[in-house]
């Protein structure tokens, strides 16, 4: 019979999860932030507005992937017999 993790120790495995949907969040806000600011600097349509918003939401998508893929291989690690 394996031990019971502590309660904290899960409550903080939760706001791991939370973060990441956060800086996944952050990082789409920031990429098109910085498209409207070029777009404005430029005086261009919002070409680099939607170019930020696709950049960020995919590299924000590819970091968050590759995270959970550590986290997972971390746990098979973990509970590995």
């Amino acid at each position: 019979m394996e031990p019971k993790e502590p309660a904290g120790r899960a409550l903080g495995t939760g706001y791991k999860y939370v973060s990441m949907g956060m800086t996944f969040a952050g990082g789409i806000v920031m990429f098109t932030g910085l498209g409207w600011l070029v777009d404005r600097w430029l005086g261009t349509l919002p070409l680099f507005l939607i170019i930020g918003a696709i950049g960020g939401s995919v590299l924000s998508f590819v970091w968050v992937f590759l995270k959970l893929k550590q986290d997972e291989a971390e746990y098979r690690k973990e509970h590995q017999k």
